[in-house]
């Protein structure tokens, strides 16, 4: 009878013994599996933080030596702009007094001046060019989901902004008053009835080169599409046309959003701005030294997001620390614990294997065996736990990392509008890490082993006659 009992696998006989107990062994094995799986997904977060974070530094450090490069070679211009904003809130939050807290409506207040103006300043002493630009927001609007530390809130905005230039050949040559990294054509002087738009724009209609948008219930034929130069930046769709056709469609004949003011030089700037700043109130007058002072006060926002968010980084890696060492000893302890009750429960069982000629070692084995089987389905179950809710559970798990920028300010570019007073958020994808599997697939192994060795030393250590005993 021995040979025969004998014979049958270990493996096989740790399976028939986990499997006679099928409801306790699924719930101990669904615990662990949760604890794996908070071991898989914890590190998956880490990365992806750290790969947020990289990659804000990279973008910022982006948008920063763009603004940088372009301020660099405008410092004989002079800005002088009507354009405001209002924000508008609705009153039915959840949770906040009405009119205290969003969502709100991001409406742009369009506030215009005559084109007349244009050539009055031109006649300022030390004045070269006066280039005049219109800008008008769509009816058409979107809304955005933005997150704040008092809850997610929707932010509706214009969908695009029209943007008309005045297409003299000139202008368009020496003051790049276009975008560049043209696909297709670029406005030239004497164009009408025809845009250029940015990517994101004709992506969001789905038209390219050659087709028709209609804008303002009039139709025009899309050009040429520019893509954002910043790197990582979305920039703000925006739609180019001649200031006379932009004029026309919008209701605004003879009105203009801004003047781009281009002294002879640099050092006749200032006086030229204090003339303007003197003779028309109504206009917001930027110099060379107001955007380097802009591009300061970007730069210290910046640094700030950047150290909020190593700091936040830091401190998700200590709690992360912490919450690996509490799921490794809480699985260690479940299985100690659901081990040395089996060996408890099977106390006659051991008796009786012992009798009939099983060694200490062998009874030692089939019990740490039999932990190991169950930390390895535990572990199977934790990878497809942490794969399928890896986000979930690290998102929980982890304190977010949210940044804002603490500047205010406005810079046009090529590229889009910069306003560095708008929050910027690290959003983080978790991937798990093949390795991170693997590893976290030993560590169950290997804690099963070891949760289940005192309690297989002890049923190894009872006695045949005394096991035989136990009521």
């Amino acid at each position: 009878m021995y040979a025969r009992v004998n014979h049958l696998g270990a493996l096989t006989r740790a399976v028939r013994n986990v499997s006679r107990r099928k409801i306790r062994a699924l719930l101990i094995i669904i615990a662990l599996g949760f604890s794996m799986a908070i071991m898989i997904s914890i590190p998956a977060g880490i990365v992806a933080n750290q790969k947020a974070t990289q990659d804000l530094t990279e973008n910022l450090s982006n948008t920063i030596s763009a603004m940088e490069e372009q301020i660099n070679t405008t410092k004989t211009l002079i800005e002088c702009s009507a354009a405001s904003t209002q924000f508008n809130r609705t009153d039915n939050f959840p949770g906040f007094p009405p009119g205290s807290a969003p969502p709100f409506t991001f409406e742009r207040q369009e506030v215009y001046i005559n084109e007349t103006i244009g050539d009055e300043i031109a006649t300022i002493d030390g004045v070269k060019e006066v280039v005049p630009f219109i800008e008008v927001s769509s009816e058409e609007t979107t809304s955005e989901t933005m997150n704040s530390p008092r809850g997610s809130f929707k932010i509706t905005r214009p969908l695009y902004t029209i943007t008309g230039v005045c297409l003299n050949s000139t202008f368009i040559d020496d003051y790049s008053i276009l975008p560049t990294n043209i696909t297709g054509e670029p406005l030239r002087e004497g164009d009408s009835g025809v845009i250029l738009m940015s990517l994101n724009l004709s992506e969001y209609y789905g038209v390219g080169v050659g087709d028709k948008l209609e804008i303002c219930g009039e139709s025009f034929t899309v050009v040429g599409i520019y893509n954002s130069t910043v790197q990582g930046s979305t920039g703000a769709r925006t739609v180019y046309m001649n200031i006379i056709d932009a004029q026309t469609v919008t209701d605004n004949i003879g009105n203009v959003s801004r003047f781009d003011v281009y002294a002879e030089n640099a050092t006749c700037v200032n006086d030229i701005a204090t003339v303007i700043e003197a003779a028309y109130s109504e206009l917001s007058v930027t110099t060379y030294e107001d955007r380097l002072a802009t591009l300061e006060n970007v730069q210290e926002g910046y640094q700030n997001t950047l150290e909020n968010a190593e700091s936040t980084l830091s401190q998700t890696q200590a709690v992360a620390t912490q919450e690996i060492l509490i799921a490794v000893a809480a699985t260690s302890l479940i299985i100690f614990f659901v081990m040395l009750y089996t060996v408890r429960e099977r106390t006659k069982e051991i008796g009786v294997l012992k009798a009939i000629g099983f060694s200490n070692w062998n009874v030692m084995s089939q019990f740490m065996l039999e932990g190991t089987l169950i930390s390895l389905m535990a572990g199977v179950v934790g990878i497809v736990i942490g794969s399928i809710g890896a986000p979930i559970l690290s998102s929980y798990l982890l304190p977010h990392i949210s940044l804002f920028g603490g500047s205010q300010g406005r810079f046009q570019s090529d590229f889009g509008s910069v306003n560095p007073g708008i929050a910027s958020a690290a959003v983080a994808t978790n991937v798990l890490d093949p390795q991170i599997i693997l590893l976290a697939f030993g560590v169950a192994v290997l804690l099963g082993a070891l949760g289940s060795l005192y309690p297989a030393w002890r049923a190894a250590r009872t006695s045949p006659m005394e096991a035989l005993r136990y009521e």
